[in-house]
């Protein structure tokens, strides 16, 4: 299939929008109606997400792959733009969940603004960097499939004996795999970026204030994702010492 002229041809921010808001609303009052409404509504997000992760992921490659002359400085095409904006729309409607049903919860919306800024400035300020930033928005997402089945058997494991099996069997892999990605590879390119933009050669397409605040909230993105992470290992690692010392002292 030619996603390239497919995705071009849509009117794609305000068609994604519409469609992770059907998603989203689907969620809610189909898919799990059956849910806690406590529940409900963070499920509704990781559908949302799931329906956006993984799609954008190949389509930031197969946007990136179609253009030949892609680099850090080389002005976006329209493919390009349209899988930017399919991550506005999906950004926009995650942010209004946050909004909506956890207001105080600063550090996630913080998240979602950060990343709009990031992703709006290049699709409709500068018009250039796309390359740079859908590999960042691929890397961010390739482990979103993952996550999102971990964050929903999580929290179910309490009372589904088969999420509480999903969660323990995925947790390792998850966090090896996430560790990998924002801990190595993800730092690495930033590094590449910094390198290229620190130069001055883009200065004339990619003014200096944009790039700054592009790496200052990605350098800000992937700390906060190391400390999170950082953090499950750290609770994976009592859970596992735990178990044992229980199991020692049944025997």
């Amino acid at each position: 299939m030619d996603f390239t002229g497919l995705i071009s041809s849509l009117p794609t921010l305000p068609f994604f929008f519409t469609m992770f808001l059907a998603i989203y609303l689907s969620a809610h009052f189909v898919i799990f109606r059956n849910w806690s409404p406590k529940l409900r509504p963070e499920a509704a997000s990781c559908l949302i997400s799931l329906a956006h992760g993984t799609p954008a992921v190949f389509l930031a490659i197969q946007a990136i792959i179609a253009d030949t002359t892609h680099g850090f400085a080389s002005i976006n095409t329209r493919f390009q733009n349209s899988v930017l904006e399919y991550s506005i729309a999906y950004f926009l409607m995650d942010l209004c969940h946050y909004l909506t049903f956890y207001p105080t919860d600063i550090l996630f919306i913080a998240h979602h603004l950060a990343t709009l800024f990031v992703i709006l400035t290049c699709r409709y300020l500068v018009f250039h960097g796309a390359y740079a930033v859908l590999i960042l928005l691929a890397l961010a997402e390739v482990t979103s499939l993952f996550q999102n089945v971990w964050t929903l058997s999580s929290a179910r494991r309490a009372d589904s004996k088969i999420a509480a099996q999903v969660f323990a069997f995925l947790s390792p892999p998850f966090y090896a795999l996430y560790s990998v990605v924002r801990g190595l590879a993800g730092p690495l390119f930033v590094y590449r970026m910094v390198i290229f933009y620190s130069s001055g050669a883009a200065d004339n397409v990619v003014p200096r204030w944009v790039w700054v605040s592009w790496i200052s909230v990605v350098i800000m993105a992937i700390s906060v994702s190391i400390l999170w992470i950082s953090n499950l290992w750290i609770e994976l690692y009592k859970e596992r010492i735990f178990k044992l010392e229980k199991e020692k002292k049944i025997r």
